[in-house]
């Protein structure tokens, strides 16, 4: 009878780190390959600093929409 126990799982913190690093690499490869995309991202992080407000709106309509509309 051969033994069949499964690895050791990663840890979670390399787990976190190597989608972190995934997540970093393809947001380069996206704007090394669309950079028309990057100059509308930057224009959007520019304007932020005077749409603040509607971010914040946004965020609590979509907090009112799934935690108030919930029926108990």
């Amino acid at each position: 009878m051969r033994n069949v126990t499964p690895p050791e799982p990663r840890p979670p913190r390399v787990s976190r780190v190597l989608t972190l690093a995934a997540a970093v690499v393809a947001v380069g490869l996206l704007c090394v390959l669309f950079p028309r995309i990057l100059a509308f991202v930057e224009l959007a992080a520019r304007e932020l600093r005077y749409l603040w407000w509607l971010v914040l709106l946004a965020a609590l309509g979509l907090y009112f929409f799934f935690f108030f509309g919930r029926k108990k």
